[in-house]
């Protein structure tokens, strides 16, 4: 039995969250991937995205980050956003708003898909449970030592929800690597019987090996592909690496997020050691932000 099972859950816990970031993370890697993660000289996709959550800090990850600011991000770049109805912390202001008939209201600044969705007028009393600690730090993002969810504006957004009511709307995440898709991820029924698939920008099917979500059957290429392949190459210019997130509707691509910590480095690819390394291979670390990184820490 490991040391670790002979605490009692809550005190482990306790005893992960004072640890520096680098055993936290270093734990993580290892519990998901069976190793420690090289971190001078990372060589994997997954081992790149820990070096990211542990030594890059550069202002456009936390642009990213932010809801609100990756999306006028799309807009400039002319891809079309969600309409955000309303923002702000007050929930009795959703009173006042026309929202529609149908809607979202999420964090502006915490990952993992918190969300609700909501019809008609808001009531803003049914929904203060719902939001209960939404406009916290977001303390599972933090725990992981992603940096730039922490200096994120803590706002609640509600904007129009996008699909056809009865029809399940297809995330379409893209992998992009200095501009260019090598991965699509398709995303089906997120919220009720998640199924996922992976694609080459060709569209033919990559097997991964899924651990916490069913496999989507195959599905025949977004009828807009070369459209929303070409808004991922435009919002991923000038990133390194950058999962952009869209959405193929029948008027066109529209936007969903720019993720730089997917799966916070410890999710995707764990059973497929030959992909990590391919994604690794394919990822060119920032040469500035590896300066900066190292003069911090030879200076700190």
């Amino acid at each position: 039995m490991r040391a670790s099972k002979l605490l009692p859950a809550p005190l482990r816990r306790r005893v992960f969250d004072v640890l520096p970031v680098e055993a936290r993370r270093a734990l993580l890697y290892q519990r998901a991937y069976g190793s420690f993660p090289r971190v001078r000289l990372p060589r994997t996709f997954s081992e790149k995205l820990n070096w990211r959550v542990l030594r890059d800090r550069r202002p456009q990850l936390v642009e990213a980050c932010d809801k609100l600011a990756s999306k006028e991000v799309a807009t400039a770049a002319g891809v079309e956003p969600a309409r955000t109805l309303w923002s702000g912390t007050d929930l009795a202001e959703l009173a006042s708003v026309d929202l529609g008939e149908r809607w979202v209201l999420k964090p502006n600044h915490r990952s993992g898909g918190i969300v609700h969705f909501g019809s008609g007028r808001a009531d803003p009393d049914a929904l203060a449970p719902v939001v209960r600690g939404w406009l916290d730090v977001g303390a599972e993002e933090l725990r992981r030592g992603e940096w730039a969810y922490g200096r994120v504006r803590r706002l609640l957004v509600a904007e129009e929800r996008l699909g056809t009511p009865g029809e399940d709307l297809v995330d379409l995440k893209v992998h992009v690597f200095d501009g260019e898709p090598v991965l699509v991820q398709t995303h089906h029924d997120r919220f009720e019987d998640h199924r996922v698939h992976y694609y080459r920008p060709d569209w033919t099917p990559v097997a991964v090996n899924l651990h916490s979500v069913g496999e989507a059957d195959l599905v025949p290429p977004p009828e807009h592909l070369d459209e929303v392949l070409e808004a991922a190459s435009r919002l991923g210019a000038g990133w390194d690496y950058a999962r952009v997130d869209l959405y193929d509707e029948p008027e066109g691509v529209r936007f969903g997020e720019l993720t730089v910590y997917p799966g916070s480095g410890i999710t995707d690819f764990r059973q497929d050691a030959w992909l990590d390394r391919e994604l690794g291979e394919r990822w060119t670390l920032p040469r500035a932000a590896v300066a900066a990184s190292t003069a911090a820490r030879r200076h700190g």
